[in-house]
């Protein structure tokens, strides 16, 4: 360990009682007859009965030996009795398992004080720093950024902008701090908060552009999510990518945010590429991993959108859309075993109308059974004519094309009311195959 890092360790471990506020009550005992022993030699010592309070004091104490409140409160009693010297092991033990236990501090810095020990007296007050103390507090707030854990660091600095009149630098550091943990909004605060004091503050002011054109350019992108502008609200997030490079934070929610914009105007290899990407800067992201399934979906690769929605789950297995998802997932995938519409007529699951339509008449004129002479050779484009004639229909009819994209095949028998087995049904009103012999079609292209 470098020696800034474990000066730093230092500093905090002598720093960690600021603001810390006693808490008298007992955390949780384990045991029934140990908490009956404190409430006991509570009730004893409020009504001066010292000697039993100390009595069940002692007992509490060796049914747990872990607890510093048994010790504090045994060594409160020998206060109350006169008992200073018996008290100090007490209080020092109440230290040793809680650090930063203020009240036990200053009891054992007023004994050692009364007992002529002023230097270990010293360093008992000296742990105890006030928490109005703002140089104390941003010298801790230092330590936590060089440690990586910017969250405390702002509880730290938050109370210094209060307790010095002029405390821009602390409004630029949490400007700095929020802005590198993506609260853009917290950060534009600060920052404005510092150019109140002084307008003409170049370093302040210089941040301050940053945050505004940043944050302007990521509540635009949303507002575009909102009104259905994908393509716009992509742009924007290119936008943002070029602004801010150096925080990784905005970078991966300008890639997710792409990847869900891409899905939804049904880019899938796009949005593939994109959301792989973003899930491999941020893995544990269910959102990407929802998109990233949706885009398989589109892709009509449904083994690998089932298992981006699992994993999803595995992190969030409360989510609702996760869960439909899957399920959803799972049903295509099923009917992708039996038919799929959408490759039957080699069409992509964004396909419009006359995309579709084309590409009927296109395979039903090559598969016409009147295409073919021997009878084998007629079976076999019989079935792939009503396979096409029924992706058709699915797929021309907005209701019966809902269903299929849910996950239900709406012409299998399995799926309608009353169940039934029976033959694969022709999807128009008769079947020009029963009746044998010579056929001729006359197609009906809506």
């Amino acid at each position: 360990m470098n020696s800034g890092m474990e000066s730093c360790r230092r500093t905090l471990c002598s720093l960690s009682l600021l603001c810390v506020i006693l808490d008298l009550q007992l955390d949780g005992a384990t045991h029934v007859e140990i908490e009956h022993h404190l409430e006991m030699g509570r009730k004893l010592l409020a009504a001066g009965q010292l000697a039993e309070a100390l009595s069940h004091y002692h007992s509490a104490v060796e049914g747990d030996s872990k607890n510093y409140l048994t010790y504090y409160k045994r060594a409160a009693v020998f206060l109350a009795m006169g008992k200073s010297k018996s008290a100090l092991p007490d209080l020092t033990r109440a230290i040793q398992l809680k650090p930063d236990f203020l009240a036990a501090r200053l009891q054992r810095g007023n004994i050692l004080l009364k007992q002529g020990n002023t230097q270990e007296a010293r360093e008992d007050f000296e742990a105890v720093i006030s928490p109005w103390d703002p140089a104390s507090r941003e010298l801790r707030a230092d330590c936590y950024i060089r440690m990586g854990d910017p969250q405390k660091a702002i509880q730290d600095l938050t109370p210094t902008t209060r307790l010095r009149n002029d405390n821009r630098a602390a409004f630029l550091k949490l400007s700095l701090l929020h802005y590198s943990l993506g609260e853009h909004h917290e950060s534009l605060n600060h920052i404005r908060e510092c150019l109140k004091l002084d307008q003409d503050d170049k370093e302040c002011f210089s941040h301050y552009k940053q945050v505004k054109k940043l944050s302007k350019q990521l509540d635009s992108a949303e507002e575009l999510i909102q009104q259905d502008r994908y393509q716009e609200a992509i742009d924007k997030y290119e936008s943002v990518m070029k602004t801010e490079s150096n925080v990784p934070f905005y970078t991966n929610l300008a890639k997710e945010r792409i990847c869900y914009c891409l899905v939804k105007i049904k880019l899938a290899q796009e949005a593939i590429d994109v959301c792989t990407e973003a899930h491999q800067r941020d893995p544990r992201n269910t959102n990407v991993l929802r998109d990233r399934a949706e885009a398989y979906i589109l892709n009509q690769d449904y083994e690998k959108a089932v298992e981006d929605y699992q994993e999803a789950r595995e992190f969030d297995s409360d989510n609702n859309d996760i869960r439909e998802g899957l399920e959803r997932a799972q049903k295509l995938l099923k009917i992708s075993r039996k038919r799929d519409y959408y490759k039957i007529l080699g069409v992509g699951r964004n396909a419009n109308k006359q995309e579709i339509i084309r590409a009927y008449r296109k395979l039903a004129q090559q598969w016409h059974p009147d295409n073919f002479q021997s009878e084998s050779e007629k079976k076999e484009a019989e079935k792939k004519f009503i396979d096409i004639a029924s992706a058709k229909e699915v797929l021309t009819n907005p209701e019966m094309r809902q269903k299929f994209d849910a996950g239900e095949d709406p012409l299998d028998p399995e799926n309608q009311q009353g169940g039934g087995g029976g033959q694969q049904g022709w999807p128009f009103h008769f079947n020009p195959f029963e009746s044998g012999g010579s056929f001729h079609f006359k197609f009906q292209y809506n």
